[in-house]
């Protein structure tokens, strides 16, 4: 059942009355109910506003969860980064490539890689702050060279982190809301 479906359900509301109140056609507010389709956008502010609701309660909770089939495959797609962690490029494409050749598109395999990439644009972010630091700014300190390496460990906690999340519960233990692609 849709978060559409029960609280129009709960408000008791057609979808006809649901139409009138929103603008939203009748046959989106059923494709969306059916769960064909997710409202977003224009969609999601109207239905909203015709419920008298935030957004937010309207949202499917993304608490996405894997089924036994592809949670294997996940985690492969999850741990395929980690050798490549300290080539930066590589610890994006490795997953990505996993993902196309499995055929897994998922909406967590999508968030596996992009944590990769947020990743990915954190490190070349950190290395200008210490570029600029060093070069511009003449600040010089042994801990300098600590950053990245935090930064790799934290990378490698949370690779395992959602490792061990999908074998166990089958959903991500460090999740993001949203996907790059």
């Amino acid at each position: 059942m849709s978060r559409l479906y029960a609280i129009r359900q709960q408000q008791n509301l057609t979808q006809e009355e649901l139409y009138e109140r929103s603008g939203i056609s009748v046959r989106t507010i059923q494709r969306i109910e059916a769960g064909t389709s997710d409202p977003k956008g224009y969609t999601l502010k109207a239905l909203a506003k015709g419920l008298g609701i935030p957004e937010d309660e309207l949202r499917e909770k993304e608490g996405v969860t894997v089924t036994e089939h592809n949670a294997t495959l996940l985690k492969w797609i999850n741990i395929s980064s980690l050798p490549f962690i300290i080539f930066p490029p590589l610890n994006i494409a490795a997953p990505l490539l996993v993902m196309l050749f499995k055929k897994q598109f998922g909406p967590i395999a999508k968030k596996i890689v992009t944590i990769q990439i947020v990743w990915t644009l954190v490190a070349g972010v950190l290395i200008l702050m210490i570029i600029l630091l060093n070069d511009v700014f003449g600040i010089r300190g042994q801990y300098m060279k600590l950053v990245p390496v935090i930064w790799l460990l934290a990378n490698v906690f949370i690779i395992l982190l959602n490792a061990a999340a999908i074998a166990g519960n089958r959903a991500l233990r460090i999740d993001i809301k949203f996907s790059l692609f």
